[in-house]
């Protein structure tokens, strides 16, 4: 059987990543991630970060470049994680399954309680925050 799809939007400005904390409960609950998610039957990567980023920010996006792409597993099931550049298109974020959301350093980054599949995307972002 096929890797799941999940996509993961990761913003990038003046050196600082946009990241948000998970609402408590769950298994991630609490976690701090690169917002995104499962992509859809029929759905391409980039329309699956749209989606997410309206339904969890109500903000929209543009999609740029795959940045990498690691597999992780959740109960059982392999998941394969796109992530990719993202671009706002707006700033008015409402936050819909995240507490708070943050511009951070790779450095602060680092410290925080992420997600493991997330964490794992790390190795593709030091060199774009240097």
């Amino acid at each position: 059987m096929a890797a799941r799809r999940s996509v993961a939007g990761i913003a990038l400005e003046g050196g600082k990543f946009f990241i948000a904390r998970r609402l408590p409960g769950g298994d991630l609950g609490e976690k701090w991630e690169f917002p995104g998610g499962k992509a859809e039957a029929g759905e391409s990567d980039e329309e699956a970060l749209i989606r997410e980023y309206d339904e969890e920010f109500q903000v929209p996006i543009k999609t740029g470049a795959l940045l990498g792409t690691v597999s992780f597993d959740h109960r059982g099931i392999t998941h394969a994680l796109h992530a990719y550049r993202i671009y706002f298109c707006g700033r008015d974020f409402t936050l819909k399954e995240h507490s708070e959301w943050r511009w951070v350093d790779f450095e602060e980054m680092e410290k925080l309680d992420f997600a493991d599949s997330d964490r794992k995307l790390f190795c593709y972002l030091k060199a774009s925050a240097e």
